[in-house]
């Protein structure tokens, strides 16, 4: 039996939950909840599922020294102390990612330069030469984190992160982060038992999201590649088996829909849906919310608002009022989750939520609301058995104190925050007032700071969907396979050759 060894999956401020219970259920050990992650112990078999099968973690690390950090020094002679050539060939690239809070190091550069130069000269003095330094596409990619004078060096499992999915082919403007979708929908605890409806879609990513929970599909078939492929104990039989065991999917008996009033964004979302091969279950069409109409069969919405914030949107309050309206006249009988970032606008859905979620949407600090619609009164409803409130709920909301009780139009976390697990790609720049950058200097010189360098590179690909993993490590994964009706095949073996090829650009 292979030796279980710690390892870190990271995801976003309010997820942290949800992963632990995914990571429970894939089977990992010590599961434990962090700041934007969760711990846990596994084999290699768990670490490659982790990568493969999560829908709510950003990427998954695998730490190989943990040691105190006073000094600089400090920090050159611990990574000096591993022996390298059982990690790292030296015909291979490498990068360093830096995560730094610490009074001590107020430069994640700084760490990121220390870290290399102690492994090339590693390698100068035991080989006579030095392994070279890929910010794009390296073949070993490693993580320091240092909290205060703790440093944790781990080995990046995944490579880009993980809610690249592959799938998205096109997007609307601010885009939802597929980690994001998912984990709203977990949170919900739908699995597939009823319709499921998002009634302002976008590019299409919470119904593509749903569809892959519904059918238990793991979001990892879609990725060109993973970062643990190139370590030197790469296990090929090992990960084709887990590629290639579909065993897990389930049937799923009902229907996705997703609407939007923008043309544009219906087209997109379809492109995406047929991408992921999910059109069987999956049905994109124009329309405006304001003509919602009851669904014939027992649905659940979620749904993404615009806030006024990257969209501009007229009338934003009216929206708000007018998606009220349309749950109370339009959705009597079932469920309905909404996310948005200003508490005017919630008011204006003029309806009691049952549940109030804190999470963050990129740097908005926002809620994850959910209403339970029904006829009549509320002591009549509960009467008859309905329920408003689960007592799970219940203790879920008893455990929130992140808001506070008068929240800011717009407030903000810091840029260490919201930048910490993102690609530079979709990193956030703001503007400050002269009095908001003396609160934070203040603020540094009291705790720190934190930084961060970002070494994710610009692939873009497919993992090929609907054939069974080639072992040839030439063989570049790109394009899906769906029946003819536009779905996936979900019934036996990927197997076949792909339909087409394309490049998919998965940027966020």
């Amino acid at each position: 039996m292979e030796q279980e060894f710690e390892l870190i999956a990271k995801t976003f401020m309010g997820l942290e939950p949800v992963l632990a219970e995914e990571l429970t259920q894939l089977g990992a050990n010590n599961v434990q909840i962090g700041r934007r992650m969760v711990s846990f112990t596994g084999d290699k078999e768990m670490m490659y599922r982790a990568n493969f099968q999560l829908h709510t973690a950003i990427r998954i690390l695998k730490p190989i020294k943990h040691f105190k950090a006073r000094s600089a020094e400090e920090v050159y002679d611990q990574i000096q102390k591993i022996k390298w050539d059982d990690i790292l060939d030296v015909k291979k690239t490498f990068s360093v990612d830096s995560v730094v809070y610490s009074e001590e190091f107020r430069n994640s550069r700084f760490v990121t330069y220390k870290v290399k130069d102690a492994i090339v000269d590693w390698f100068r003095e035991k080989q006579g030469t030095r392994p070279n330094i890929s910010v794009s596409n390296p073949d070993i990619r490693l993580n320091i984190h240092i909290a205060e004078d703790n440093a944790t060096l781990s080995l990046d499992s995944s490579g880009e992160s993980l809610h690249r999915r592959g799938y998205r082919q096109e997007q609307v403007e601010a885009p939802l982060n597929e980690v994001l979708a998912a984990g709203m929908i977990l949170m919900t605890g739908w699995k597939g038992e009823c319709d499921f409806i998002d009634p302002m879609c976008g590019s299409g990513t919470i119904a593509i999201e749903a569809a892959l929970i519904a059918r238990n599909i793991s979001p990892g078939v879609f990725r060109k590649e993973f970062a643990f492929e190139k370590w030197n104990d790469f296990d090929q039989e090992l990960f084709d088996m887990i590629y290639n065991d579909d065993s897990q999917e389930r049937e799923f008996e009902h229907h996705i829909y997703g609407y939007d009033v923008d043309m544009k964004a219906v087209n997109t979302a379809n492109l995406n849906v047929r991408a992921a091969g999910l059109s069987k279950d999956i049905t994109i069409a124009q329309q405006d919310f304001k003509n919602f109409t009851q669904p014939a069969e027992k649905s659940i919405i979620v749904m993404n608002p615009p806030y006024g914030e990257r969209i501009s949107t007229p009338n934003l309050l009216n929206t708000y009022k007018m998606i009220g309206e349309r749950f109370k006249k339009a959705f009597a009988g079932n469920e309905a989750w909404v996310l948005s970032y200003r508490e005017e606008c919630f008011e204006q859905i003029g309806l009691k939520p049952s549940i109030k979620i804190p999470v963050y949407n990129g740097s908005l600090e926002c809620e994850f609301r959910k209403y339970v619609m029904f006829d009549g009164k509320m002591k009549e409803f509960r009467s008859e058995g309905g329920i408003v409130k689960t007592e799970a709920e219940k203790r879920e909301m008893a455990q929130k104190h992140r808001f506070k009780k008068e929240r800011e139009f717009k407030k903000r976390i810091s840029e260490e925050t919201e930048n910490e697990d993102a690609d530079i790609r979709s990193f956030q720049f703001h503007s400050h007032r002269l009095e908001d950058f003396e609160k934070r200097r203040n603020e540094i010189r009291r705790g720190g700071r934190g930084g961060r360098s970002h070494d994710d590179d610009d692939r873009k690909g497919g993992r090929s969907f609907g054939g069974k993993r080639s072992n040839d490590r030439n063989d570049k994964r790109g394009g899906f396979k769906g029946d003819r009706r536009g779905g996936r095949d979900f019934g036996g073996k990927r197997g076949g050759k792909p339909s087409f090829n394309t490049d998919f650009d998965d940027e966020d």
